[in-house]
């Protein structure tokens, strides 16, 4: 089983808004994210610590601005925080290793896959294509990413 850590080295190497989202709790504007409009087979991980976040086929267009998942592929390494800054209350989510804010989660996803909506910011992730999975060491994930028809 890998070890996925809070990568001093790969902090420094953050480019300033993955910074900001990653470890100061930043948001990117919407509609800007570099996955927005991935539709790649593949796997999506914290750009910070490695670990495995959410699957291709999780994903969808929810119109919010941002990639939006319907479940973690594993949900071990997604805490769920309770948020009341801005004046609002949010559940946030973190990548459990990592410590890396990924966005929030919300109650208004497609009801017929659970009904919840990740809202995750592009510059927390790092997208790893199906084809070059087994070479990175997310072999043990290939089950879960389904083919795009």
């Amino acid at each position: 089983m890998p070890e996925y850590t809070k990568n001093p080295d790969v902090i420094a190497t953050l480019s300033p808004e993955e910074f900001h989202v990653t470890q100061q709790s930043g948001t990117e504007r919407p509609g800007t994210g570099k996955l927005l409009g991935n539709k790649e087979p593949g796997i999506y991980v914290d750009i910070v610590s490695g670990e495995p976040l959410f699957a291709s086929g999780d994903k969808y267009e929810s119109g919010c601005g941002w990639p939006s998942f319907t479940k973690p592929i594993e949900p071990a390494h997604v805490q769920e925080i309770s948020d009341r800054s801005l004046g609002m209350v949010r559940t946030e989510v973190r990548s459990t290793h990592g410590d890396s804010h990924l966005g929030h989660v919300f109650n208004d996803g497609p009801r017929d896959r659970g009904g919840l909506r990740y809202c995750i910011n592009s510059a927390s992730l790092r997208f790893i294509h199906r084809d070059d999975m087994e070479g990175e060491g997310y072999a043990q994930y290939l089950p879960q990413v389904e083919d795009i028809t």
